[in-house]
């Protein structure tokens, strides 16, 4: 596994970071009573994918990168229950955009097994 000169190099934090923006710019468009409810929510796991990403990319030991990875999927899950929510409340049509998580999905496994086999 060949290293990488920073966080945003990686391609499992661009498309962690293109589902921040996307969830951004859906949860612009809720009813004001959400706001502090389920957009604040689904904001916050979001950014938790992208920024528990990058911390664990300069975490120097495995148990600390696999740890905040494991968060980060975590995170993902949780804003993936936020999208079919908002399906079924009628908010939004997030079809589309539930296959962002599971492309984050399974691009973080493949870094996590890739942290597992390095030296």
């Amino acid at each position: 596994m060949e290293k990488s000169k920073g966080f945003k190099e990686l391609i499992v934090w661009q498309k962690a970071h293109q589902l921040v923006l996307a969830v951004y710019q859906l949860t612009r468009t809720f009813p004001k009573e959400e706001l502090f409810g389920l957009v604040s929510q689904m904001r916050r796991s979001s950014i938790s994918v992208a920024a528990n990403i990058t911390e664990g990319y300069r975490k120097r030991t495995k148990p600390d990168k696999i740890k905040f990875m494991n968060i980060a999927q975590g995170s993902l899950d949780e804003t993936h229950y936020y999208l079919i929510l908002s399906q079924d409340l009628a908010y939004a049509d997030t079809m589309v955009l539930q296959n962002q998580p599971e492309e984050v999905a399974k691009l973080l496994n493949a870094y996590t097994h890739a942290i597992e086999a390095s030296k």
